[in-house]
């Protein structure tokens, strides 16, 4: 009897031990030294899922290539849905790995901790009260760009993929204008879930230091304030402590105030929406950027990876009721008619007088004057970690600010605007008859446009005076109101000196461009006349010719200011197509005649 016992006690470890290597994943087989392609992912992916009912995996969409883009939903009880979610009382954390392929942390940190949770039964207290939303590979296509030389910063894997996606354009530069059709699938899912909270895995390029892993989180200015509050004191206190116990002291995201050097200090501000956390801050979500050290070998970054999503999601569980609760109060204050009534901020800068001293845990370093080009060559020596007691700049203030109106009016032409608000969970109404309105918009001056292309977009940045005047729209117009729990997302678009504005991104450059003009033989006689009959119009003109040296050498530019001063100059000419309606009977004028868009 002793003897069938010890041989069915061997058997059964024999069946578990080949069981658990089955779940050995590609990461761990090359001894942590290798990232899965695609579809070693998705398969892997696929056999968790038909393996735990708690798991279901779904695709958001194809990209370009014709690749699926996977998401893996982990619940509990293996809901598939935020309705039925929510209504057991639970939150939902989405994390995201490889909108940057190159940096594949994320991607093999989740595969090995949700193989524990679902094959090893390990950490289910982590989906207690939190629900997971995973996407291993957002960038599919750039993902199969794989190569050894596509980080030439980075510590390993062997190789990775590629950092943009097949059209060349950084996803994570991507979340407000949502050009690429990645993005686009990215933000109907997130606007259909709207996570509680959103973890983004990264690695990180820059200077060398000790830290593993440096992280950001929105607490700059863009975020709800009973949701900052939350960030700064229980979320990051928290993490920070749990981190340091498991032998990963952690640090704020790394920026030095000049490049390579940290002795010249640390600085840190509001993060752009064009970036996942500075998105996520629009729509009244707390986000959490994960920043791996690419100097670290593969396996540290992969270890640090893990434990930070295991304890943020331990942090998030212990904290489900409350954060449901901030996120529910984020949303019901900007639908008020006070969160309007109020100055908006719509930039937030850096205090370059205000900081606070902080230790930073960072390597000792020479700097020297390179005999190659000239430049500063920073030699750091990992050899002599040194604690350094550096100032840093991590205080914000406003910059720029408006008032936002009771509803935006897009006209009808500029649809390629209207058919990305429905993406950010936006809603709007359609006008279905012409009508011509009081309202306030914008005029441009003082703009620059960028010299090289940004993301397949040149941009423009540009000054704005308030104008008020009546503005005929046409059916198909969009009227968006601003009562919505979307407000900062609207006005991060909408608003041109907004950073990231779609006036920013170029969505609107034709504005920029005039499109008549006159002969200089025509305008030669003209501006005479104009003169004769108007001393104060010629006096403005020798005082302009006397003291703008570019002007004066410029026949164009004269005689082209004359014709500005003409009936004949096109009245749209840089006037900001988008109109800001703050009458509320306008906006009963306006119901009446639209609809709810589809």
């Amino acid at each position: 009897m002793k003897h069938r016992f010890i041989l069915l006690a061997l058997f059964s470890s024999i069946i578990i031990n080949a069981n658990a290597q089955d779940w050995v994943t590609h990461y761990e087989q090359s001894g942590y030294k290798r990232t899965p392609r695609y579809a070693e992912t998705i398969e892997y992916c696929n056999r968790l899922a038909g393996f735990s009912p708690l798991a279901t995996m779904v695709n958001l969409g194809k990209s370009p290539q014709g690749r699926d883009i996977p998401m893996l939903i982990i619940d509990k009880d293996g809901l598939t849905t935020p309705e039925a979610i929510r209504a057991k009382g639970r939150i939902i954390t989405l994390i995201q790995a490889c909108i940057h392929p190159g940096e594949p942390d994320g991607k093999d940190a989740m595969l090995v901790l949700l193989r524990d949770m679902l094959v090893n039964r390990k950490d289910k207290d982590l989906l207690e009260k939190a629900s997971i939303l995973f996407i291993p590979i957002l960038n599919v296509d750039g993902h199969e760009r794989f190569g050894p030389y596509n980080r030439i910063n980075q510590n390993g894997p062997d190789e990775m993929g590629w950092r943009t996606n097949a059209s060349n354009l950084n996803l994570n530069r991507d979340f407000l204008k949502a050009d690429a059709p990645e993005m686009q699938h990215f933000l109907r899912m997130y606007s259909s879930w709207l996570p509680e909270f959103f973890i983004d895995i990264h690695t990180t390029d820059g200077a060398d230091y000790q830290y593993a892993l440096t992280y950001d989180i929105e607490v700059f200015g863009t975020l709800d304030s009973g949701l900052t509050r939350w960030l700064n004191n229980i979320y990051e206190p928290r993490i920070k402590a749990s981190m340091k116990n498991e032998g990963f002291p952690i640090f704020p995201y790394v920026q030095f105030r000049k490049w390579h050097d940290p002795r010249s200090g640390l600085r840190t501000g509001a993060a752009p929406p064009m970036i996942s956390q500075g998105y996520a801050a629009l729509q009244n979500r707390p986000a959490l950027l994960i920043e791996t050290h690419m100097l670290k070998d593969y396996k540290t970054r992969v270890d640090a990876t893990i434990q930070m999503v295991k304890n943020t999601m331990s942090i998030l569980n212990h904290q489900a009721d409350n954060l449901k609760t901030l996120v529910e109060m984020a949303d019901k204050s900007t639908e008020s008619p006070a969160f309007r009534k109020q100055d908006f901020v719509l930039v937030w800068k850096t205090s370059q007088t205000d900081s606070t001293m902080v230790d930073f845990e960072g390597f000792d370093y020479e700097v020297i004057k390179s005999d190659l080009t000239g430049g500063d060559w920073f030699v750091y020596n990992n050899e002599k970690p040194v604690t350094m007691k550096l100032p840093f700049f991590n205080i914000t203030e406003p910059s720029v600010t408006t008032r936002l109106p009771e509803a935006y009016v897009i006209p009808a032409e500029w649809q390629d605007v209207i058919n990305r608000l429905k993406l950010h969970g936006i809603r709007y109404n359609v006008l279905h008859e012409e009508v011509t309105i009081e309202a306030k918009s914008y005029a441009f001056k003082d703009y620059e446009f960028r010299k090289n292309p940004n993301e397949g977009r040149h941009m423009v940045t540009t000054s704005v005076e308030e104008i008020s005047e009546n503005r005929t729209f046409y059916p198909g117009s969009a009227i968006v109101p601003v009562n919505q729990r979307t407000a900062r997302v609207i006005a991060g678009i909408l608003e041109p000196q907004a950073p990231g504005s779609f006036v920013e991104w170029g969505f609107f450059n034709a504005v920029f461009e005039q499109k008549e003009y006159s002969e200089t033989y025509v305008m030669e006689t003209m501006a005479r006349e104009m003169m004769a009959n108007d001393p104060a119009l010629k006096t403005e003109f020798e005082n302009l010719k006397k003291n703008d040296e570019s002007f004066s050498a410029s026949q164009w530019n004269m005689l082209n200011w004359f014709y500005r001063q003409t009936p004949y100059w096109d009245n749209h000419f840089l006037k900001y197509p988008v109109v800001k309606v703050f009458d509320q009977a306008v906006i009963n004028q306006l119901r009446k005649v639209s609809s709810a868009a589809e």
